[in-house]
């Protein structure tokens, strides 16, 4: 009997074409790298993201101002507040998706705060994006969703579907769908996925490039609690894994404590807490969604 796995990763008669023509092609939006992590020669430790003062205006409305925060290498936090205060924001900075008012970030060794476009997207090969929209491609299949993420280092039509991929980035991408249970649905259209299925093809595309850093905002906010748990669970299984760093927002406060090593508040516009998820409570954190 035939191999489901091996025909897909065998060269493609199934072709995506059609759909393949709608897939937006941005090295903005996707992200991950293959490239080697860094080892370290000394013994201080290293920050994978740096923020000092970083402020945030749109246009005459402040966001937050003079916030600054450092995460060490394979630390997972987590980002709290009341919606409204910026979170989304920030990571957006993070990202540098859209500019900071004043201030800077670096990230993975880059100033990012001044950085020119080519250098933001050398960085975002090397990081990763989950989002409570999944943003898969419907028409197309999960392997080749999945296989979007390593357009930020690999651009160009052999890339958008497992039609035209060459074996190793196919073989890559299976790989990241059985580290999240999925292999077996390689090959289905990805609106015949359920929520909770959509959302671990996502997680696979963020992890098929081997990222250093995952951003992820509110992972499972569009899932119900049930699917939420299970996802979040294999998330963070996955992570540890790999020594990847984490920043995650989340409304759900069992969440931050559970899965954070710190958890990071903002309030009133400004930082409003930085500390260790053991020393806190839950109600030192339902404060912060007054």
């Amino acid at each position: 009997m035939t191999d489901p796995v091996n025909e897909i990763l065998a060269p493609s008669r199934v072709s995506d074409r059609a759909g393949a023509q709608r897939v937006p092609v941005s090295g903005d939006v996707q992200a991950g790298s293959a490239a080697a992590p860094v080892v370290l020669q000394d013994a201080m430790p290293r920050h994978d993201v740096s923020v000092q003062g970083l402020t945030k205006n749109f246009g005459q409305t402040p966001i937050f101002a003079d916030v600054s925060f450092r995460l060490l290498r394979g630390e997972a936090v987590a980002l709290v507040g009341a919606n409204g205060t910026g979170k989304s924001t920030l990571l957006r900075c993070l990202l540098g998706l859209i500019p900071a008012s004043s201030g800077t970030v670096e990230v993975l060794g880059r100033r990012i705060t001044d950085a020119r476009s080519a250098d933001l997207r050398v960085l975002r090969c090397r990081t990763g994006l989950v989002s409570q929209k999944h943003n898969l491609v419907p028409r197309l299949s999960v392997l080749s969703n999945v296989l979007h993420g390593l357009l930020g280092s690999h651009s160009g039509p052999r890339y958008w579907s497992q039609s035209f991929a060459p074996l190793p980035a196919r073989r890559a991408a299976i790989d990241a769908l059985e580290q999240v249970g999925l292999a077996n649905l390689a090959s289905r259209r990805a609106d015949r996925l359920s929520g909770g299925q959509s959302q671990r093809v996502a997680i696979a595309r963020a992890l098929v490039a081997k990222p250093q850093l995952l951003i992820a905002d509110e992972p499972c906010a569009s899932l119900d609690p049930a699917a939420g748990e299970e996802v979040m669970a294999l998330f963070f299984k996955l992570v540890r894994e790999n020594g990847v760093t984490v920043v995650f927002t989340s409304h759900h406060v069992d969440h931050a404590l559970d899965y954070g090593d710190r958890v990071i508040g903002l309030a009133g516009g400004k930082l409003a807490l930085d500390a260790t998820a053991a020393s806190l409570t839950a109600s030192d954190l339902r404060g912060l969604y007054d």
